[in-house]
């Protein structure tokens, strides 16, 4: 982490640092302009984008992130196989000159959970390609440490299935991802289940470095006020979290102290 002139800290993704910790997914829009519009409230300078979607006429998402200055992240989005994610990262390669990816291979189109045993080895794979991987997981501590060790710059666990707006189901775990990920000096971002800003802003509370969500913006009635909200909720969530939460007590603790009091304690 490199320090920034706020005092916080930039947050590194492999050879990419940047500001904001907010990223957005694309996944789910059907307005260009209502997305470029949601784009710049946020702030964000890294947008996920499906290979699926680079060059079949559809809307031209790519030349938008380009003219905003926005990083790309492709990702293999719709992928079942280790070797369906490996082919469409090198695409995303060739097409885009990027050796970023997010790494998203899918269990089922029912769940969308991630196939952990297809993810490990396509992680592998496209880390000794040159890759600098970005992995979609699911919760699990475990898992996120096996793909530590086979070389992603970052992991990715979901907070809840993807698009059900569930929020962080299961924050014991995330604090385990994230206590793991923190001696390793590789950031943790929650992917997938923000539904709102108290979903963002727990999950960096939590610890985590950054949050990207894409739903909870493309589907939402109003998508730049909600992701300015999503922006603002992030860094508030980051800087409490720096801040340092007082500990939960199971009894009142008097902020004003009790010595000086007109009547003694024996009088009651």
């Amino acid at each position: 982490m490199t320090t920034h002139k706020d005092g916080g800290t930039t947050l590194t993704l492999g050879s990419l640092e940047i500001t904001s910790r907010l990223l957005l997914g694309t996944g789910g829009m059907t307005d260009l302009d209502a997305m470029d519009k949601a784009l710049v409230a946020s702030g964000a300078q890294v947008a996920t984008v499906a290979m699926r979607r680079y060059g079949t006429g559809g809307p031209d998402v790519y030349g938008m992130l380009t003219r905003r200055g926005v990083n790309v992240l492709p990702n293999t989005a719709g992928c079942k196989t280790a070797r369906d994610a490996v082919l469409t990262a090198r695409m995303a390669r060739e097409a885009l000159g990027v050796n970023r990816i997010k790494l998203e291979i899918i269990a089922d189109d029912h769940t969308l959970l991630p196939d952990t045993v297809e993810l490990l080895d396509a992680c592998e794979l496209l880390v000794a390609d040159g890759f600098e991987v970005l992995a979609y997981t699911n919760d699990d501590p475990v898992v996120a440490r096996r793909l530590m060790a086979a070389g992603a710059v970052a992991v990715m666990p979901g907070g809840a299935p993807i698009g059900t707006g569930l929020g962080i189901l299961n924050p014991h775990n995330i604090r385990l991802i994230v206590r793991e990920a923190a001696a390793h000096n590789i950031p943790v971002i929650i992917d997938a289940g923000v539904g709102t800003v108290s979903d963002a802003a727990y999950a960096m509370e939590l610890g985590c470095s950054g949050v990207l969500l894409a739903s909870a913006v493309t589907r939402c009635r109003q998508p730049a006020v909600m992701a300015k909200a999503m922006a603002m909720a992030v860094e508030a969530g980051y800087l409490a979290h720096r801040a340092g939460r007082i500990p939960r007590r199971d009894h009142a603790l008097a902020s004003s102290p009790v010595t000086g009091r007109a009547w003694s304690q024996e009088v009651l």
